[in-house]
């Protein structure tokens, strides 16, 4: 049913609670797991500000990857670099790219207050997505 599931990640409390909830599915089904992590950046001042949690992004990604294959689940991971704004869309075009069959990610995530604002990422991505997505709390 679910061969292939991508699971949006991006270091936040909720974030980390959609892994396991991800790795139960993808066990179940024997499915191919893509996480990714869309990390935001900006120029300010000529520089290049990264918006992202405090974990560099490798290092949260190689952790995720891990928590997937010690449960045998076959795992890869992909890092998408976006200004500010892009993130559902870029967890959308890997789920197209992956051809997922589900996305999985948290309600809220990082930027909670911006989110109730503009809409959420999370919901922006159940508007856009071409599959089911599985919302974690």
């Amino acid at each position: 049913m679910f061969e292939r599931i991508v699971v949006a990640i991006d270091g936040s409390a909720v974030s980390s609670k959609t892994l396991p909830v991800a790795v139960e599915v993808a066990k179940r089904f024997g499915s191919l797991v893509t996480l990714v992590h869309v990390r935001e950046h900006a120029r300010y001042e000529g520089s290049d500000v990264d918006l992202g949690p405090e974990i560099a992004p490798e290092d949260l990604m190689e952790q995720a990857v891990a928590r997937f294959t010690e449960q045998a689940v076959e795992a890869l991971s992909e890092i998408r670099r976006v200004t500010p704004g892009e993130t559902p869309e870029q967890i959308v075009r890997v789920a197209d790219e992956a051809h997922a069959d589900l996305i999985i990610m948290g309600t809220r995530g990082l930027s909670e207050l911006r989110s109730m604002l503009l809409g959420g990422v999370a919901n922006k991505v159940v508007q856009q997505a071409h599959c089911p997505v599985l919302l974690v709390r």
